[in-house]
């Protein structure tokens, strides 16, 4: 079809006819290309978008498969895979077609980010978005050679890199805390004794505490991006859980609790980022010279038995709500 200028701007733009999901007829109108070859191209990368035809260039196909799992998806989820697309798929792929991709580019790309300092557990994440993306267009869009298919994937999951503290390791790194950092102390504990994820211990209010009953309510989870704080629903339906405390944890907890003066029912209780927590892991660590574990592998303390060669998995008190 053919495209227009726009005499009175200078720049061009294309009007064209394509029928939506419902079959209706419907008239997109794109403006401010500076040349009219900016123009045709727009328009065929709308159609092949609305068509779903796999000629599309892999950046355009990246809009409809959000589009299509926007709804399926959390929105942190969305922020993550966004990121990881845009900052490490994107630069090397996006101009290429979906149908052009082939097994020797995916290689490529792989050796490249493999040669950067990345974790193996990060570059699996990275190779699950591009697989992700070319899985749907196989299943949705007849997408007729899957190249993610024939390559062996980077990286490794987290379940080969488990990595922890043993009880004493971690009494070591909870001793280096004064009162100064009373705070992040009743995180650390909470994270080790109650197995939390550190978002769902940012996002506990006074309303989740339950000192009468010694519970901790967990129904949502907090994240921070881009400078703005996001409250939503938990990882699962699972986590959706009420946690015993065990009695000096319940008495720590009273304490902070009793001196956070007006603090209202429905504030967060630790009003920082899961940066800052990983911070200052990192900096009492150091101190303690213990081995560098993340945050996260403080939810799952293992006891070495002495008689045993098997770990042995401290679970607390729960009860799904």
């Amino acid at each position: 079809m053919p495209v227009y200028k726009d005499e009175q701007r200078g720049t061009w733009y294309f009007k064209c006819n394509y029928r939506d999901w419902q079959g209706e007829t419907r008239t997109k109108l794109k403006r401010g290309f500076a040349t009219k070859r900016e123009a045709q191209q727009g328009e065929r990368e709308f159609l092949d978008m609305q068509s779903g035809n796999m000629n599309m260039k892999l950046a355009a196909f990246v809009e409809v498969y959000f589009n299509d799992k926007g709804t399926r998806l959390k929105e942190r989820s969305i922020m993550t895979k966004r990121t990881l697309i845009e900052t490490k798929i994107i630069p090397y792929f996006g101009e290429k077609s979906m149908n052009e991709i082939t097994a020797v580019d995916i290689i490529k790309w792989q050796n490249l980010l493999m040669k950067q300092e990345y974790s193996p557990t990060y570059l699996r994440m990275i190779q699950n978005q591009l697989t992700a993306l070319f899985n749907h267009a196989e299943r949705f869009y007849d997408l007729r050679d899957n190249p993610c298919k024939k390559v062996d994937k980077m990286g490794r999951s987290n379940a080969k890199e488990l990595n922890f503290w043993t009880k004493d390791e971690y009494e070591v790194f909870i001793k280096g805390f004064g009162a100064e950092d009373e705070m992040y102390r009743i995180i650390f504990q909470m994270l080790f004794w109650l197995g939390c994820r550190i978002g769902e211990v940012l996002a506990l209010t006074a309303s989740d505490i339950d000192l009468e009953n010694g519970t901790i309510s967990v129904s949502k989870t907090y994240f921070r991006r881009n400078k703005t704080d996001y409250i939503t629903s938990p990882k699962t339906e699972s986590s959706n859980r009420k946690i015993t405390m065990p009695k000096f944890l319940k008495g720590e907890i009273k304490e902070y609790l009793d001196r956070q003066y007006e603090l209202a029912p429905e504030n967060r209780i630790f009003p920082i980022t899961d940066r800052a927590v990983q911070k200052k892991m990192k900096q009492k660590t150091e101190e303690a010279k213990l081995k560098p574990i993340r945050v996260h592998d403080l939810r799952h303390p293992y006891v070495k038995s002495t008689t045993k060669k098997y770990l042995f998995f401290l679970v607390p008190t729960i009860q799904l709500s």
